[in-house]
């Protein structure tokens, strides 16, 4: 998973967006601010375990589960 850098796209499983990669920490994916959604859950950085990473395609992450499973997975801090 060393292939996973900055300004990637994460899809889900089925193609839909999630987000865009900010940085690596950990075995974890933070995602930018800009993708963290509405309500509650904007201006935070979301997260995404690496366990759930599918693969590398070109310049995206694609993820082991449908892009409305895997939000729901998302670590916030």
């Amino acid at each position: 998973m060393q292939n996973i850098a900055e300004h990637m796209e994460v899809i889900g499983a089925d193609g839909v967006h999630i987000g865009t990669v900010d940085k690596v920490e950990g075995n974890r994916i933070k995602l930018t601010k800009k993708d963290s959604g509405e309500g509650s859950h904007k201006g935070h950085h979301h997260y995404i375990d690496k366990g759930l990473v599918a693969g590398v395609e070109g310049n995206r992450v694609r993820l082991s589960a449908k892009a409305d499973v895997a939000v729901t997975m998302e670590e916030e801090k």
